[in-house]
């Protein structure tokens, strides 16, 4: 692990290779799991405070369970996640026409109606970040679903953290993804 900024960071984002090939998985991860997508503090607010622009891209059985359920549980490790249907996918789910999973959140984002993009745990996937006393661990965190997006990462030389720089920016800033890259120059020596 290397600290960084009260941040520990398994050294795996820099030598595994990956980017999401989304024709290949269909985007299984949005659907695969025992629990929903992880929420940081304020994002369940911001999506119930968001639901009128999401909804209209959500199937119905997200909808419905939204409905029932609220757009989040608390998850066995006691943390909130996503509302999922059929204890499987997330409730936000939606499929385009090539059968791909997509989130209705980032949809309604794209479109200019929220200013949200979608949780930050998606957004960083495949890092998942667990907050312990003192810091933030960033853990890649390695799935058999994601096998095509390691292919694609190696075919086209891209390490993890590369591939993740917007989402790290927008959770830790320019300055952070700046000394990832002086990391990643001294370990590549």
């Amino acid at each position: 692990m290397i600290e960084i900024e009260g941040k520990l960071i398994s050294q795996e984002i820099f030598s595994k290779q990956f980017v999401c090939d989304l024709s290949a998985c269909k985007g299984a991860c949005c659907i695969e799991g025992d629990a929903g997508a992880p929420l940081e503090p304020g994002e369940k607010e911001t999506i119930e405070s968001n639901l009128e622009f999401i909804i209209p891209h959500m199937r119905e059985e997200g909808i419905t369970q939204i409905k029932k359920n609220g757009v989040s549980y608390i998850d066995i490790d006691g943390e909130p996640v996503t509302t999922l249907v059929n204890e499987k996918e997330c409730a936000f789910v939606f499929f385009d026409d090539n059968n791909t999973a997509k989130c209705s959140i980032e949809k309604a984002y794209r479109e200019g109606k929220i200013d949200f993009m979608k949780p930050i745990s998606c957004h960083l996937y495949p890092i998942r970040i667990k907050k312990l006393k003192f810091y933030d661990a960033l853990d890649y965190n390695e799935w058999h679903i994601c096998e095509p997006a390691c292919k694609c990462g190696d075919e086209l030389n891209v390490p993890v953290f590369r591939f993740l720089k917007e989402p790290l920016i927008r959770k830790y800033g320019e300055a952070f993804f700046k000394k990832l890259e002086i990391i990643d120059k001294e370990l590549s020596k």
